[in-house]
């Protein structure tokens, strides 16, 4: 088989980052104070983190999925505001998100090169890659995971098709994008009868006026058909219900059929290019357990905040390399505590905002949560809870500056 090679290319050790346990989120106080975890957010370089998880998962992940940059060498903005009329997009109010700029072709390359091979390391011997690109780079990146995990495991090349505007005048509008998947080995899991779908009007209606039209064969119409590998879902700017604001959000139908399709219940499901957290969200409410990391502070919030409203337990981790950057006192924060309520009072612009109710100084656990409306902008100023002998809170603002609070 052909080997890509590009100027600079080769395999270092990657260097392991030293992971600091934040905080526990328990949503709405379940399993509070003793559950264990069921998934991981980190904050920090996926490749160091990945390094770091090596002594305890190397060979244990059982589905990656992975949507690194694209090398569309473009900054991507996040949308903050709330309750914006999505026809205006000269109105919305905007906040860095992240960038997918290179200085060449060659490091891209290398960067996705390092990455792809730790998470070879990391899956299950019945594991499954995802790997999500465009048109900037899928050919370059097919030959590279035929050289990490060999030619013959290749199971995929997806076409997710979409809609949309467009600013191409010279082509044929360019919307799909590739997504590559490939097995650690042949004994891989794959669930049929968790992805089927039913058949179109028309094919049922085919056979029901011809035994013959299958040229030969009738499927079982009541049961329905496993996909293809052409996929149509609308992209998060026509779904009102999940947009974040967050860049290239994908949306939750996508990831659910990845999930259900390549994990079994309780397997653990990684995303090591978390953004909006979609990965991790779904694989929360589908029983499996979650691992997921981005560098972005605005990412691991946004993926935090939409985690809470699942049933599942996480602890919150960082890079000992990124300094803590929570503000320990402000003048424009207060709460009032009576009768078993918390009461927020604060001038600033909260996005999410949660309460240990027992902090011991040292480990904060989230016992209730509270996050603005994605769409209606509004925010819980008030929890109930049962308080103990010191309350702390914590806040995020839309601009992503955190503040803490003790009473």
């Amino acid at each position: 088989m052909p080997i890509l090679n590009w100027n600079g290319k080769h395999l270092p050790p990657p260097a392991p980052a030293t992971l600091i346990q934040d905080s526990f989120l328990y949503p709405n106080g379940r399993g509070y104070p003793k559950t264990h975890p069921d998934g991981r957010v980190i904050l920090g370089d996926n490749l160091s983190v990945m390094a770091a998880l090596l002594p305890e998962y190397e060979g244990r992940i059982n589905l990656i999925y992975a949507d690194p940059p694209f090398f569309t060498n473009r900054k991507f903005s996040a949308r903050v505001g709330r309750g914006e009329d999505s026809r205006k997009p000269s109105k919305w109010k905007l906040a860095e998100g992240y960038h997918d700029s290179w200085l060449d072709l060659d490091s891209y390359l290398q960067f996705l090169y390092e990455r792809l091979t730790v998470m070879h390391r990391l899956l299950a011997p019945n594991g499954t890659l995802y790997l999500h690109l465009d048109w900037h780079a899928d050919a370059y990146a097919r030959l590279i995971l035929d050289e990490i995990f060999g030619a013959e495991n290749f199971i995929n090349e997806i076409i997710w098709a979409y809609h949309g505007p467009s600013p191409i005048k010279t082509a044929f509008n360019r919307k799909h994008d590739t997504i590559l998947s490939f097995a650690k080995s042949k004994d891989y899991v794959f669930n049929a009868d968790d992805v089927r779908e039913p058949y179109s009007p028309n094919t049922v209606n085919t056979f029901k006026s011809s035994r013959k039209a299958g040229f030969g064969k009738i499927p079982d119409l009541e049961r329905g058909k496993v996909p293809e590998d052409w996929w149509y879902f609308p992209v998060v700017a026509r779904l009102h219900n999940e947009r974040t604001g967050y860049p290239t959000q994908k949306p939750e139908a996508f990831l659910e059929r990845i999930i259900r399709a390549s994990s079994n219940k309780g397997d653990l499901v990684a995303d090591f290019f978390c953004g909006s957290g979609t990965t991790a969200l779904v694989a929360a409410r589908n029983g499996r357990k979650f691992i997921t990391c981005d560098e972005s502070v605005r990412a691991v919030q946004t993926a935090r905040s939409r985690l809470s409203e699942t049933t599942s337990v996480f602890s919150f981790e960082r890079d000992s390399a990124i300094q803590n950057e929570v503000a320990y006192k402000s003048k424009k924060i207060g709460a009032v505590i009576s009768d078993g309520y918390i009461k927020l009072r604060t001038s600033l612009d909260v996005d999410f905002w949660e309460v240990d109710p027992a902090w011991d100084g040292k480990m904060f656990k989230s016992a209730a949560q509270a996050q603005r409306h994605a769409r209606s902008g509004e925010l819980p100023l008030e929890l109930k809870i049962k308080i103990g002998s010191k309350v702390c809170i914590r806040l995020v603002t839309v601009q992503g500056k955190q503040f803490q609070l003790y009473i």
